[in-house]
């Protein structure tokens, strides 16, 4: 059946400009963000199919009461005892996409159910949804933007909460929890949360265990949620008692990084030159060998989605995209630094999300 829902509408024309005959997506973000749901995910296969001017589900029969509230597009069901494949045969039929001759590939779907579908179409072309439906998603709408403005605020009141819970002999975890907390009070889901005390900010993924903060330790606080369907994520620095020698100067030159690559994102300005940017700073400071991830992450409705600002990413920025901006230094055995904004682009520059400052955040030792 054709459908009224303008995010396929415009993904059609996206088809039609790349001269894409079929789009092929799995459970998970991309018919999230395309649909407003997304069936339940498990080993049966199940595919929205997106053709010229039709889409079909292939849908597994057990899973298909359970999803039809929530659209009206034509399911071809099918069982245990029989198999996917009469179903697909039928459901690439209604969508218009059988022969298709070029197809485009949930590149986040299970492996068994992409090979289904091209064992259907013999000698595809077959790529993934950068130049279709990603790159639809990278631009946000309005009510994308207020949804990720309101879960920033959450995350500012989550960030202040764990902040003021530094004190010399509480815990990394017993601090994780005191987020994790304010978070559910304010109605959010804790996505992740990253406390990392003294040397453990070293390693920029620390996983938050039993150690006890101590005067003097730099405490890395990573951390996001997803409120009303959209996820925040932002890192700030505390330090308990005075910083350990050398702190506020290392600090100093991650801020400017972040400055740095807040005067480089521009509408046509490619990604990779935002990395170099913040990297140069880094790098002319001494700490390039220090800085071993990228500037930053699309965000949406996942925590992790393009663009991706990198060294390498030739991808060229534009009005509405939301992404992260997050230098860090980490020097083994002493202290890491990450300073994260979350930020969408306008025609003059970066709109940052968070009101949450990024100084140092100092608790007395006693």
């Amino acid at each position: 059946m054709r459908s009224e829902n303008k995010r396929l509408e415009r993904l059609r024309v996206a088809m039609a400009d790349k001269r894409v005959d079929l789009v092929a997506l799995g459970p998970g973000a991309h018919m999230r963000w395309l649909l407003g749901f997304s069936p339940h995910a498990d080993e049966r296969a199940c595919l929205l199919l997106v053709g010229p001017a039709g889409e079909a589900f292939l849908m597994p029969a057990l899973n298909a009461e359970g999803s039809r509230e929530h659209t009206g597009i034509s399911f071809f069901e099918w069982r245990d005892d029989i198999g996917p494949d009469a179903a697909l045969k039928d459901a690439l039929a209604a969508a218009g996409g059988a022969g298709a001759a070029r197809v485009v590939l949930d590149e986040t779907m299970r492996a068994d159910f992409a090979l289904l579908a091209l064992g259907e179409l013999p000698g595809a072309h077959h790529e993934f949804t950068g130049s279709t439906l990603g790159e639809l998603r990278m631009r946000k709408d309005g009510g994308e933007i207020d949804l990720l403005k309101k879960s920033a605020a959450v995350n500012d009141v989550a960030m202040g909460a764990g902040m003021a819970a530094i004190r010399p002999g509480v815990s990394e975890l017993e601090i994780v929890e005191v987020i994790k907390a304010s978070f559910l009070a304010q109605g959010a889901t804790p996505i992740f949360v990253i406390v990392a005390a003294g040397p453990n900010g070293a390693f920029p993924h620390h996983q938050p265990g039993r150690k006890k903060l101590a005067a003097g330790d730099v405490v890395v606080m990573d951390i996001g949620a997803k409120k009303d369907g959209f996820p925040s994520d932002m890192t700030r620095m505390g330090v308990v008692g005075s910083p350990p020698e050398g702190y506020e100067a290392v600090h100093g030159i991650v801020e400017a990084a972040v400055v740095a690559a807040m005067a480089a994102a521009r509408p046509g300005v490619k990604a990779k030159d935002v990395d170099a940017a913040a990297r140069k700073v880094i790098t002319d400071a001494g700490y390039g060998e220090f800085f071993v991830h990228r500037t930053g992450h699309g965000l949406g409705i996942e925590v992790h989605e393009p663009p991706y600002i990198t060294a390498t990413s030739e991808t060229v920025l534009d009005e509405n995209m939301v992404f992260s901006i997050e230098p860090g230094i980490y020097l083994p055995g002493r202290f890491g630094i990450r300073l994260e904004e979350i930020v969408v682009l306008g025609a003059d520059g970066p709109e940052i999300l968070s009101g949450f400052s990024r100084d140092i955040y100092l608790h007395a030792d006693q």
